[in-house]
């Protein structure tokens, strides 16, 4: 345990101090904000948040009972032109039939100091726009005018809600650095919000009780033949908890490499309502558990009801699995039909859109619709089949029980090896080879009987890369040569979507500036269409700048255009998992042909290194036979997340294959 020096506490606490007092004020910029040139704790930061402070409070309206109102306002500086884009804001907000939120910005203004003055430019009404996010979401646009290297800006907003349920993210931590952010709460005492935070650093918490009124106006007609209005008002007193949360001095959250998404580990809160006990009402639970989360999702109109409908499809069905007796006959086929005949529209979701009939119908439809038809058809076929809730990779990890933590569904159909899972809005996707987007650590399974399961995504088995490679090099140092390379389910799929949407002529292109520009021809694809089978790609290749001259000698990178040439971890503390995204297996089998009259001088010595726990391995090896050198790589990592107590292994790995990777060989004249 550490111990704080009775000094060092004192100065930290006249700091907190110092910056707890100093006064944040919309329209306050000072000119040493102005006239800052770098960020004094982060020389490469391109902007910084100086401060910026959310209230959220859920207050009464005598029309509309019980409402949400946000409001922020902030100050970002302007560093570099690369912060530029920082003078772009943007707020979403739900934009819906029966549920609209508003949206509405003010006190925008930019600032620049021009001749030791503070110059003013205000935010203009055509800077200011709506843009359609997707058919539940708008986002409300800013603009800011004049901004140069050293400009701060301003704004305000406002988020008007007629929900009492919900309380938006706040985020403490962003790209760039924060001076200062407070973000506080004001619950009325009917409302119990479950809060949870996420990321390595955290806010200071503070909580206070604060008296509230609600005064009621009512009207009635008194009877007999002077009738008339009497007005009359009655009171009631509450409770209302205000909690904040206070960031000082956070440092920017860096990106770092083989992260699947940065959201998951910055410093933020999050807010989940539990339960609601109106004076007028009984108490009521919302989400407390997985189990509840789930079952309040299955009960849902759009949700469990679809998986009962059958009977769009059962004429299709019974002509479909005439004939087919075991079950991975019935899952392909199913699986193939529902991608054949419904097409994923772009929208994600775990309630359905359309609904299952009607997108079996149209041929199109959200992930719920397509997924949970697919559920259904599984069913009808007599397996054990049940739709898993998913968040995908770019909505973030759930970290705790609530509707909101996911965004996807997928089906899994229960075997006595395992489950089998499925996902047929990807036309590349097979059984247990989901799309890349919803490989996000675990998922949710959903029964009948309303129990549940999680559900780890992450694949367990080895996607194979197999590249056979075999070239030959003159005097000059000219390469020509031949390549086949082999892929296996994830890179199997990753490369049918790198070609999918690209014209051949284009793809070899693309190939060709990757790789040392080299010149492709005879190039044949193998398996594109059959999904279950390996992808395969042939092509004959030249290149003339794939090796060095240097005193006669001859110097060549074994792997060519296949070399690894750069080590991706070099953080020296690393504060986030690793995730690969699958296990994978890397092998390279090489034939160089050495030019006549040239020997080989110098080879790169076999190698072998293992990771403890078998977390991966890389084996290097070469072996001269008369004017040939037959080589053989592999490069095998058998976990697709790695921890951050692993870090300092695989970093030394890669350190290790790289270098070997890139070690030359030499060759000379006899």
């Amino acid at each position: 345990m550490k111990f704080i020096k009775p000094l060092s506490l004192l100065m930290f606490l006249l700091f907190i101090s110092k910056v707890t007092a100093q006064e944040f004020k919309l329209g306050k910029v000072s000119i040493a904000e102005l006239e800052q040139k770098v960020h004094p704790k982060d020389s490469s930061a391109v902007a910084a948040i100086l401060y910026t402070r959310g209230r959220t409070r859920i207050e009464y309206d005598l029309n509309d009972g019980f409402i949400t109102l946000t409001e922020v306002e902030t100050r970002i500086k302007i560093y570099k032109k690369e912060g530029y884009n920082w003078a772009n804001r943007s707020v979403w907000y739900y934009n819906q039939n029966g549920f609209k939120e508003k949206v509405s910005f003010d006190d925008a203004v930019t600032y620049n100091l021009v001749n030791g003055k503070i110059e003013k430019t205000k935010l203009k009404s055509d800077g200011t726009f709506d843009e359609i996010v997707n058919k539940l979401r708008s986002q409300k646009k800013i603009t800011m005018p004049n901004v140069k290297e050293g400009s701060v800006i301003e704004f305000s907003y406002l988020v008007r809600s007629p929900s009492d349920t919900g309380i938006r993210k706040w985020d403490f931590q962003s790209s760039i650095p924060v001076n200062y952010s407070e973000f506080s709460t004001y619950v009325p005492e009917y409302y119990v919000f479950n809060s949870r935070q996420k990321g390595y650093i955290f806010p200071k918490v503070t909580s206070q009780k604060n008296p509230k009124s609600i005064t009621f106006t009512n009207k009635e007609r008194s009877e007999g033949g002077h009738s008339k209005t009497i007005f009359s008002t009655s009171k009631l007193d509450y409770m209302e908890t205000q909690t904040t949360y206070l960031a000082v001095d956070f440092p920017a959250i860096k990106d770092e490499a083989f992260v699947n998404n940065i959201d998951n580990y910055t410093s933020s809160i999050q807010h989940e309502l539990s339960m609601t006990k109106s004076p007028s009402s009984k108490m009521k639970m919302y989400s407390t558990d997985w189990n509840s989360v789930v079952k309040t999702i299955y009960d849902y109109d759009d949700f469990g009801p679809e998986l009962n409908k059958t009977g769009y499809f059962e004429e299709d069905l019974k002509k479909l699995l005439e004939g087919k007796t075991t079950s991975d006959e019935k899952i392909l086929a199913i699986l193939n039909h529902v991608k054949t005949n419904v097409k994923w529209n772009d929208y994600a979701g775990y309630s359905c859109d359309n609904g299952v009939k009607k997108a079996y119908k149209e041929k199109t439809g959200n992930i719920a619709d397509i997924n949970l038809m697919l559920t259904a058809m599984l069913r009808y076929a007599g397996l054990t089949a049940n739709p898993v809730l998913v968040s995908t990779r770019s909505n973030g990890i759930a970290i705790f029980p609530n509707r909101n933590a996911f965004n996807y569904v997928i089906a899994a159909v229960e075997t006595p090896n395992g489950n089998i899972l499925l996902d047929a809005s990807d036309k590349f996707s097979t059984p247990n080879i989901l799309p890349l987007r919803a490989l996000n650590w675990s998922g949710r399974l959903i029964r009948k009987d309303g129990s549940s399961e999680e559900v780890d995504l992450m694949p367990k088995k080895a996607s194979n890369d197999i590249v056979f490679l075999s070239y030959s090099i003159d005097a000059e140092g000219n390469v020509k040569g031949k390549t086949r390379r082999q892929s296996t389910d994830y890179n199997a799929l990753i490369t049918r979507e790198n070609i999918s949407d690209l014209k051949e002529e284009e793809y070899l292109e693309k190939l060709e500036n990757q790789n040392s520009k080299i010149e492709i021809s005879d190039y044949l694809r193998t398996n594109e269409k059959e999904i279950l089978l390996p992808m395969m790609e042939t092509y004959s290749f030249a290149g003339n700048n794939l090796c060095e001259i240097i005193g006669g000698k001859i110097y060549v990178s074994p792997m060519l255009f296949f070399t690894n040439e750069k080590n991706p971890f070099k953080q020296e503390v690393r504060e986030y998992p690793v995730d690969f995204g699958f296990p994978f297996s890397d092998k390279y089998n090489i034939t160089l042909t050495i030019p006549d009259g040239f020997i080989a001088e110098t080879l790169p010595a076999p190698v072998v290194i293992n990771m403890e726990d078998n977390l991966g391995s890389f084996k290097f090896n070469i072996v001269a036979n008369d004017n040939k050198l037959q080589i053989s790589i592999q490069h095998q990592i058998n976990e697709a997340i790695v921890t951050t107590e692993k870090y300092e292994m695989l970093k030394e790995y890669y350190k290790g294959m790289i270098a070997k990777e890139t070690e030359k060989i030499v060759l000379k004249r006899i």
